[in-house]
């Protein structure tokens, strides 16, 4: 195949995926991973891509960025079940206790909840830290990493590193899909960090609207025995209530 057709190829796949990983490039394409490096480096130049470890990620427009699909997007949605959430998982959460916040849009709102509190909070997210910037009694620590700056996320082999170094008491986390295999995520580049914030975290709660739920995304996370409570609202499915609890999931609803 030659250069032209690998990287068309190669844009079809990041309009697909958003995110293409080196290793899949040099199996689909056929060809070597410094042939595949170059084309990479050729689309970076063109504006197309980002080049992040292990691949690329897709770089999206300023049009599709007002569309919706970035963190100012998705906190626009289901604004009134996100707040309602946010105020039943705040009542789980103990002052004195080391909290991760991970990058969702609902997990912003809950931390508008937990400004008056006593905590420590652990954050890949610039959008949460600059939240907690108001709160003076919370303490907040940054993972580190590449920023997504679509959604204000760090991630990365950095942020992964800082996370595996923890011990924490409480880990809050949106999700992209829940079904009865397990939790997924929409966005494949979050999937390293999340999985250490599930292994470091002494209790898992999940916060997520009820359209969440039935559905998978993109990549597989984690199985839902990685998770001891999910906070949803009401429009939850009671079939959805019923495989979480025989998972021995808490299952809140706001």
């Amino acid at each position: 195949m030659k250069g032209p057709a690998r990287q068309l190829k190669i844009r079809e796949m990041l309009e697909a995926q958003g995110f293409v990983d080196l290793a899949s490039l040099c199996q689909t394409l056929d060809t070597s991973e410094s042939t595949v490096r170059r084309d990479l480096i050729a689309l970076q130049g063109e504006g197309v891509l980002t080049r992040v470890h292990g691949g690329a990620m897709a770089v999206r427009s300023q049009g599709a960025r007002r569309g919706g699909d970035d963190f100012a997007g998705h906190a626009r949605r289901m604004v009134d079940e996100k707040r309602r959430i946010a105020a039943a998982t705040a009542e789980l959460i103990e002052d004195g206790q080391t909290l991760i916040l991970d990058a969702g849009s609902t997990v912003a709102v809950v931390a508008r909840e937990l400004l008056d509190r006593s905590l420590h909070v652990v954050t890949n997210s610039l959008p949460i830290a600059e939240i907690l910037g108001e709160a003076r009694r919370v303490d907040v620590t940054l993972t580190g990493g590449q920023l997504d700056s679509q959604f204000g996320v760090m991630l990365g082999p950095l942020c992964e590193q800082t996370l595996a170094s923890l011990a924490v008491d409480v880990a809050v986390m949106g999700i992209g899909g829940v079904t009865e295999k397990g939790l997924s995520n929409s966005n494949p580049l979050v999937v390293g960090s999340e999985r250490k914030m599930l292994e470091v975290a002494r209790t898992v709660i999940i916060v997520s609207d009820h359209t969440k739920f039935g559905r998978g995304a993109l990549v597989p996370l984690a199985p839902l025995d990685a998770v001891d409570i999910v906070v949803s609202d009401t429009g939850l499915d009671p079939e959805h209530q019923a495989w979480l609890r025989s998972h021995e999931i808490d299952v809140r609803l706001a």
